[in-house]
């Protein structure tokens, strides 16, 4: 019970203190799970993060949903525990927002234009793209992209896929979904023949 109260806290306070969406969100998520917690390894995350990208809903939500089923489930516990264990992470990560969208909401369209109001807004932006960054980098490991002197051929498929991808999205407008399915169709059959 006590695994349920920490997973309750924790995304609580991720879900509080964490701005810029669900990619703003994975660092915290990933040192909070990670590192702080040991509750899963970064491979697990790893996977965790690309099931939650491709699964429908907010990246944020879908990766408290399964860090909570995978850290009860890792604990030894039943699956039926595990899924409350999901449940209590999710609803923990979407309980500030929803409170302070309640609140906020009744006052945001009346002082939207005020400049106090823009100027935080403006300041947020930065440590928005701060903190996507920042999940984009934390990513970027040697479980996902390989090492240049231990998995070269790893590690440079995935340098291309990455700059391949970055450069399709910037300067061509291709679909993300698009990229994401030739990205995966592209490495299945590349990894199935080496």
């Amino acid at each position: 019970m006590m695994l349920f109260a920490e997973l309750f806290y924790t995304f609580l306070k991720i879900g509080l203190f964490s701005f810029g969406g669900g990619y703003g969100m994975l660092s915290v998520i990933q040192g909070e799970v990670v590192t702080r917690h040991a509750w899963l390894t970064p491979a697990e995350f790893t996977d965790i993060v690309a099931v939650s990208q491709m699964t429908p809903g907010p990246i944020g939500i879908n990766s408290a949903t399964y860090v909570g089923y995978t850290a009860v489930l890792n604990s030894g516990a039943p699956e039926w525990l595990a899924v409350l264990g999901s449940l209590a992470a999710s609803f923990a990560v979407m309980l500030p927002s929803i409170v302070l969208m309640l609140l906020i909401s009744r006052f945001f369209i009346k002082y939207s234009k005020h400049p106090n109001v823009e100027a935080v807004f403006k300041a947020l932006r930065p440590a928005v793209v701060g903190l996507i960054a920042s999940a984009a980098l934390l990513l970027m490991t040697e479980e996902n992209f390989g090492s240049p002197f231990d998995a070269p051929l790893q590690f440079w498929v995935s340098v291309t896929l990455f700059i391949a991808a970055f450069v399709a999205m910037k300067f061509f407008k291709v679909s993300p979904i698009l990229i994401l399915l030739l990205a995966g169709a592209f490495g299945g059959v590349f990894y199935s023949l080496v």
